[in-house]
């Protein structure tokens, strides 16, 4: 069983620090929140005096240099991603990147090169594996509930009409834009449930008025043997419920609607191991449509899982670091995905349909 701690120290003190890796780094048995890097703390937003008893350092280059640390979380905006972790990775820690892993395949082929070279473990935060809806709906793909499927859609729509803010997720800079956000998680669920597709076909734009630079929408279509995935994002969707799950089988259709439970309620201020976090209201639960032998149909509601969700990532990572497992996310895969992000841009950029050379 795991019996060493292992110190964690966070690069970066913003809304990914604080709301998707903190809770789960302190809720993992063997982990410890031991250090942030935060350049410019202010009275109202100190890491030092949110956490007491942590280490504070104004610059990664002291972190790496500390031996106490033994993996680096890296949640600065993307186009930083490569250098942090390279820097983490040659001081002989193991490290986690928060998504999108990097602007580009090369950068992330060459990080998984330098994890081999420097015998250290590296993976990749995409979350939203452990969302409580996909973890249902792969349950259903998967056990053929569907029979052959034939359509696939997972979608992230929301009604936000009004100018962004500056967050790297609509500037245009390497590693910018929905594509690399949201887009980033929806095409990851596609491949961890199929496999890379075949081919790629992309439509990036900006549905906002006034707004130019990077995407804030896009519909990704990938092309598999007998069947057609879509991955779609959007900022204008007036609708009182939002569509997140469609897949149409041989032998039925799944149709879920609302978001993971998980991050509104962090956002909120609710922590895991409270009562209630990550379970969803029974009037969320998606619907199991199946066609019966005489023909007809009948429809079922499907609960939600109830599973460790985001939690699991940091405790199978504590696990693997003391050699009894392998890390959450195949930093293999998460390169991948990135390579499908990159072939989207291109098509929708040149108008054709791309095949996908990874």
């Amino acid at each position: 069983m795991t019996s060493k701690i292992f110190n964690v120290g966070i690069i970066g003190y913003g809304l990914s620090a604080k709301i998707y890796q903190i809770p789960f780094i302190r809720a993992a048995k063997n982990l410890n929140l031991y250090a942030v890097v935060q350049r410019t703390p202010k009275p109202n937003d100190d890491a030092e005096k949110d956490w007491p008893g942590i280490k504070s350092f104004r610059s990664t280059e002291l972190l790496i240099k500390d031996p106490a640390v033994d993996v680096v979380v890296v949640t600065t905006a993307p186009d930083s991603h490569l250098e942090l972790a390279k820097l983490a990775l040659n001081a002989g820690k193991h490290v986690v990147v928060e998504k999108p892993f990097t602007p580009t395949y090369e950068e992330a082929q060459e990080l998984v090169e330098l994890a081999k070279k420097q015998n250290r473990l590296l993976t990749v935060y995409q979350s939203r594996r452990w969302d409580a809806d996909f973890l249902t709906l792969s349950k259903i793909v998967r056990d053929g509930s569907l029979g052959r499927i034939v359509e696939f859609e997972t979608r992230f729509e929301r009604h936000v009409p009004g100018i962004p803010g500056s967050a790297w997720r609509t500037k245009a800079m390497p590693g910018g834009g929905a594509i690399y956000d949201l887009g980033a998680h929806l095409i990851d669920q596609t491949v961890l449930l199929f496999g890379l597709p075949k081919r790629i076909t992309a439509f990036l734009g900006n549905q906002r008025e006034g707004v130019s630079g990077s995407d804030d929408s896009f519909t990704v279509l990938m092309h598999y043997d007998g069947f057609l995935a879509t991955a779609k994002a959007a900022v204008v969707s007036p609708q009182e419920k939002q569509l997140r799950f469609w897949v149409k089988g041989t032998e039925g259709t799944f149709k879920k609607y609302h978001f993971d439970v998980q991050e509104e309620q962090l956002k909120s201020g609710m922590r895991p191991g409270d009562e209630g976090y990550g379970k969803e209201p029974s009037e969320r639960y998606g619907t199991l449509t199946s066609v019966q032998s005489d023909g007809t149909f009948k429809s079922e509601v499907v609960p939600t899982v109830d599973a460790p969700l985001y939690t699991d990532f940091y405790s199978k990572l504590a696990k693997a670091l003391a050699g009894e497992g392998d890390v959450p996310v195949n930093p293999v895969e998460s390169a991948s995905v990135i390579r499908l992000v990159e072939l989207a841009v291109q098509s929708s950029e040149t108008g054709r349909t791309l095949d996908v050379n990874v």
